[in-house]
């Protein structure tokens, strides 16, 4: 489904943030991207959807990632931003899910019919008509996602899902999490959340894969974790 060989990427040219990064993710798959401040996780995720130069291939479903492509790789690769504020842009809940499928050519009625079957699939038919002003950062997440799936991505990509959420509203974020079946890429610092919804874990440390395995198996070594600037799940202490 997603494949970067041999990739170097630049926010200047002669500045490499990621180096020579290989790995491939299957259709279906859950894969947590991990590491520390300065690891090159969003260099990675802004590589991935062509925001920055890179040398190298990156493919999605086959199709590489190029300037010209890019219209049909973002129809593929839906992206939840850490900050909900910086996705939910228009007044309410509804406006914002129908902005991007009518922006794909969808008519009012096939825009509607997909908005209803995601809040309804997500059980959040009663946010439609909020004002995203006033939804709290629980709710907000929560119809940021539902935003992303109104445009049926083939993949989502997750930066930092849980941040700044209080414990009910990062279980019900991680819950969703958990029973999306799309090809899934998350970054984040909380490697507990990383643990219940990833099968797989990328860890990342200076621009270079460090690490990629089952996430039990890596997230279950203190001295792998340790070595590169990261503490196991709050899960593990006290065992």
């Amino acid at each position: 489904m997603i494949r970067f060989e041999n990739v170097t990427a630049y926010y200047e040219k002669d500045t490499p943030i990621l180096h020579n990064v290989s790995f491939a993710v299957e259709r279906g798959e859950a894969v947590g991207l991990i590491g520390a401040n300065g690891a090159g996780k969003t260099t990675l995720m802004r590589a991935l959807l062509g925001l920055l130069p890179h040398e190298g291939r990156i493919t999605v479903d086959g199709t590489e990632v190029t300037k010209k492509t890019l219209p049909e790789i973002r129809r593929k690769l839906g992206f939840v931003l850490q900050n909900s504020d910086n996705q939910m842009f228009m007044p309410t809940v509804y406006e914002d899910m129908i902005f991007g499928p009518m922006n794909y050519g969808l008519s009012r009625e096939e825009a509607d019919a997909r908005v209803d079957a995601v809040l309804v699939r997500l059980d959040l038919t009663e946010l439609k008509h909020r004002h995203n002003h006033k939804l709290s950062g629980g709710e907000k997440r929560m119809a940021a996602i539902a935003t992303v799936l109104a445009m049926e991505p083939e993949a989502i990509l997750m930066d930092e899902p849980t941040s700044a959420l209080d414990p009910k509203n990062r279980r019900l974020v991680i819950n969703t999490i958990r029973e999306l079946p799309e090809t899934k890429i998350i970054t984040s610092h909380d490697l507990d959340m990383i643990w219940d919804t990833c099968n797989r874990v990328i860890l990342l440390d200076r621009g270079t894969v460090v690490a990629d395995g089952a996430s039990q198996e890596i997230l279950q070594n203190c001295g792998l974790l340790e070595n590169h600037r990261m503490e196991l799940p709050l899960r593990l202490y006290g065992r």
